[in-house]
């Protein structure tokens, strides 16, 4: 795999040092439309959460974020409770 990884970056190395290449991306259009490829991944990404949430919410269950969210607050909440047995512990031997 490191072989093959190697392979494709010094031939895309040898690309970048083209004149026909560094032409062609020095046009502003091409530019604007590599750019727009490269939001894809990110766009396709919040597309599917936000279609998965409304799914969720559809057939009435707990999205990841809502059950992260009652984790900590269930965490928070056994940690005040341990605070409030240890007071309450100190205050019973004194």
């Amino acid at each position: 795999m490191s072989s093959l990884k190697k392979y494709l970056m010094k031939q895309g190395m040898k690309l970048m040092t083209d004149p026909r290449l560094m032409k062609i991306m020095a046009d502003e259009r091409v530019m604007k439309a590599v750019m727009q490829m490269m939001n894809v991944p990110g766009k396709v990404q919040t597309f599917t959460n936000e279609q998965v949430e409304k799914l969720a919410k559809a057939m009435s269950l707990a999205t990841e974020d809502e059950v992260k969210d009652l984790k900590r607050q269930i965490r928070r909440l056994e940690e005040e409770l341990s605070r409030i047995d240890r007071d309450k512990e100190a205050k019973k031997k004194t």
